[in-house]
């Protein structure tokens, strides 16, 4: 009898071990394309682990990856063209069980590879960027110290595979931030001795770090990273403000969470290894005397900002909180970061999808930024006349009222 099971079982395991390999195929679900200055990033969405192999070919220039044991059922034909880097995309089954994608370029790339793991409601994600290769040093450079005086880094949060929070009518953060942050760069831009650069200027990813390190890079004099909150609560409105903290953990909780989903950015957006940098100048602070200097900028900036805003709509929250905010690392220099307004809220919602709205906030942040340099002795009061807007207005028809009424008290004897 045991004999007779012995030869059943491995009669079993032979029949399994001859019999042809049955894999669980991974889907490719859909692909979306970003195009930013120096790089174009492909995102494959899978439907679970994939094996893949990229390589190169060349005369024509051909980027190439081959997936094993996977199945398309991405539609190419949604990707936008043209593309500064990628000329055409397609795909075919060269064997069994595989399919090889082939993405034809308009110039020799350096590829970059990473696959991501199901995050935030996202699944797998195999993501390739196209790298632009490293110019020529012989070549004419453009200067990067802008020409003008104050320069102003203005930072437009999350972007391309990121698109932060999303509305109830499916208005997008990142659409927002970008909206928001092009005209407050154009407004400052248009302002004698002020210069704005913007860390993106359309829809694709940046790490965080990297954002820090393009102020850094162009001596900015101020950071603003511009957000748009959500909540699960559809009424809450307002604006707030935040600003780096000090040493130690924070002790706001709400604060304390908003860093946490902000600094998750790059999880979400697709951050390579290779962007993980030590960062040696946030790690040697000149010590507490510089780092209580740098914070008290901060500090009078965020009070700036809440004064403005606060004309321009509801607020959140009357002071400035304070947590660890990445993108608020550079201490050096003074930097906040603005949540707009709740884009969970469907009233809040509707009026930032609209242009008007856009440039009342992008005003308020302009005249907040002024009034900080105006009491850091950057700016003349002289100047005041040439920051014209809806506040400005309403300010110095204030103060002529005032030295109105002050005279006629004067003449009045009282």
């Amino acid at each position: 009898m045991k004999i007779n099971r012995l030869l059943i079982s491995v009669s079993v395991m032979l029949a399994l071990f001859c019999a042809p390999t049955v894999w669980a195929a991974t889907a490719v679900k859909d692909v979306r394309l970003w195009a930013a200055p120096d790089h174009s990033r492909l995102v494959f969405d899978l439907s679970g682990y994939a094996d893949y192999k990229l390589f190169r070919l060349h005369k024509p220039e051909r980027i190439v990856i081959d997936m094993q044991h996977t199945k398309m059922k991405a539609n190419f034909k949604r990707l936008k063209f043209p593309d500064p880097l990628l000329k055409s995309i397609r795909y075919g089954t060269p064997k069994k069980n595989m399919i090889r994608i082939v993405m034809d370029v308009k110039e020799r790339v350096q590829p970059r590879s990473f696959l991501l793991k199901p995050l935030k409601g996202k699944p797998y994600r195999l993501v390739l960027d196209l790298m632009r290769p490293t110019v020529v040093k012989h070549k004419r450079q453009p200067s990067l110290h802008p020409k003008k005086g104050i320069v102003i880094a203005v930072d437009a949060g999350h972007g391309g595979e990121d698109p932060g929070a999303i509305g109830p009518r499916k208005l997008m953060e990142k659409t927002v931030t970008l909206a928001v942050a092009k005209k407050l760069a154009a407004a400052i831009n248009r302002k004698a001795g002020m210069h704005a650069i913007l860390t993106r200027k359309g829809d694709y990813y940046v790490p965080l770090k990297r954002r820090v390190g393009l102020a850094r890079k162009m001596h900015a004099d101020m950071m603003i990273s511009i957000h748009a909150d959500a909540v699960r609560q559809r009424q809450v409105k307002g604006a707030s403000v935040y600003m780096l903290s000090d040493r130690g953990a924070t002790v706001d909780r709400a604060a304390r969470a908003l860093a946490a989903k902000e600094n998750a950015a790059d999880e979400v957006g697709g951050m390579t290894p290779l962007d993980e940098v030590a960062d040696p100048l946030v790690s040697r602070i000149l010590g507490d005397m510089f780092r209580s200097d740098s914070l008290n900028s901060s500090q009078l900036l965020a009070e700036e900002m809440i004064k403005r805003l606060k004309k321009a709509g509801p607020l959140k929250y009357k002071s400035p909180k304070r947590a660890r905010f990445v993108v608020l690392l550079a201490m050096e220099i003074p930097s906040v970061l603005v949540e707009l307004d709740f884009i969970s809220n469907p009233v809040q919602e509707r009026k930032l999808r609209s242009s008007r709205y856009q440039n009342h906030l992008a005003q308020a942040l302009l005249h907040g930024t002024v009034g900080f340099f105006r009491k850091m002795g950057r700016l003349r009061a002289a100047h005041s006349n040439v920051y014209r807007g809806p506040y400005a207005m309403q300010e110095n028809n204030r103060a002529a009222a005032s030295g109105l009424t002050q005279k006629m008290t004067s003449v009045g004897g009282v």
